[in-house]
C-alpha cells in the first residue's frame, strides 16, 4: 500500500448529482448512495438516502439577475434556500460568480458582505467559487471575517485563505468539463485535500468521467491504491479506450484534441493518452489498427 488517510470522516468524495450513475437492478439514488458519502444538488428538489453529506447550489437567478443586490426577490429566493440548507442538514451551500453576470467587479466586496450577512442556515458554510473574475482582497477579506470558504479546483489552484474546510469542486484542464484525471493528478488532488490543516475536505468531481474519477481516488484515499481501468493493459487497453468513439481516417493532432484527455491503463499506473500519442510521428491514420501499430513500433 501506498497511502492511506487515517481519518477518513474528515475527507468526503462525491460528485455533481446522482442522475447518471446506472447500476443493473438499482436505482440511479441508491446505487449512488452506496458509492460515495457526498453529493452536490443542483436541482429544486431533493431526496436523500444514505448519503452523508450534501452540498446545495445558490440559485443563479441571485448571481446572475439580481446581481447579489438583495431586492424582494432576491431575499425571497434566498429564504428559500436557507430553508432547503436546513431541511437537508447541508453541510455547504455553493455560490458561483462568473464572468456575465450582472454584478461589476467593484461591488462583489459589499454585495457578498450584505449576502453573507442575510443568509441563515444553521451549520451550512457557504463556499464562493469565482470564475473568470478576479476579487479583489477586499472580497476575500469580507468572506474570512464572515467563514465563508474560498472553492477552487484543486488541480489547478489553491485556496486564497486557509479556511477550517476545503471545499474543491474538480472540472479538471480541460474545455466544458472534457477531462479525466490520471493517477499522479489524483495523488496530488488526495495530498492537497488531507493536510491536516483542513478539519473537513470535500471533493466534488464534476468531469465527463466524475463517477470513475470519484471512485478511484476514494479507493486510493481508503486502501492505499487505485483500482485498474478496463480489462487490458497497454496498447490493449488503448485500443478499449479508442473503440468507444475515435473517427479514423485521423491524424496525431486529431487524436490528442479528441481523445488525449483520456486515460489508459500502463502495466504500473493509469496515464494520459496524450503521453503515449505525442510520440506519434505527424501523418494520417487510417484505421485504429495502423495506429496501434505504429505505437508498437515506439
Amino acid at each position: 500500500m501506498e497511502w492511506i488517510l487515517e481519518d477518513m470522516s474528515q475527507l468526503l468524495v462525491g460528485a455533481g448529482g446522482w442522475a447518471y450513475f446506472q447500476v443493473p437492478g438499482s436505482a440511479s439514488l441508491e446505487a449512488y448512495s452506496q458509492a460515495f458519502d457526498f453529493v452536490e444538488l443542483n436541482s429544486s428538489y431533493y431526496e436523500l438516502p444514505a448519503i452523508s453529506s450534501a452540498s446545495v447550489r445558490c440559485p443563479r437567478t441571485i448571481v446572475d439577475h439580481y446581481g447579489l443586490n438583495l431586492l424582494p426577490g432576491a431575499l425571497s429566493l434566498l429564504e428559500k434556500l436557507g430553508e432547503i440548507c436546513r431541511k437537508l442538514e447541508a453541510v455547504v451551500m455553493t455560490l458561483l460568480v462568473k464572468t456575465g453576470s450582472s454584478i461589476k467587479e467593484s461591488e462583489i466586496a459589499a454585495r457578498l458582505n450584505d449576502f453573507l450577512e442575510a443568509f441563515n442556515s444553521d451549520k451550512t458554510v457557504v463556499a464562493v467559487e469565482f470564475r473568470g473574475v478576479k476579487p479583489s482582497a477586499e472580497v476575500f477579506d469580507v468572506m474570512k471575517e464572515s467563514g465563508a470558504i474560498h472553492s477552487v479546483d484543486l488541480s489547478n489552484s489553491e485556496p486564497r485563505y486557509e479556511g477550517k474546510m476545503l471545499y474543491s469542486r474538480l472540472f479538471g484542464k480541460g474545455e466544458d468539463n472534457i477531462y479525466e484525471f490520471d493517477d499522479r493528478e489524483l495523488k496530488e488532488i488526495a495530498k492537497k485535500a488531507s493536510a491536516p490543516r483542513f478539519e473537513k475536505s470535500i471533493l466534488a468531481f464534476h468531469g465527463v468521467r466524475m463517477y470513475r474519477d470519484a471512485g478511484r481516488v476514494k479507493s486510493f484515499i481508503e486502501k492505499g491504491y487505485f483500482p485498474k481501468i478496463g480489462g487490458g493493459v497497454g496498447i490493449d487497453s488503448i485500443r478499449e479506450v479508442l473503440s468507444d468513439d475515435a473517427q479514423f481516417p485521423t491524424t496525431r493532432s486529431r487524436l490528442l484534441k479528441d481523445q488525449g484527455w483520456k486515460v489508459f491503463q500502463d502495466t504500473d499506473e493509469v496515464r494520459k493518452i496524450s503521453t503515449v500519442l505525442e510520440i506519434l510521428p505527424e501523418g494520417e491514420f487510417n484505421s485504429l489498427e495502423d495506429l496501434l501499430a505504429e505505437l508498437r513500433r515506439h
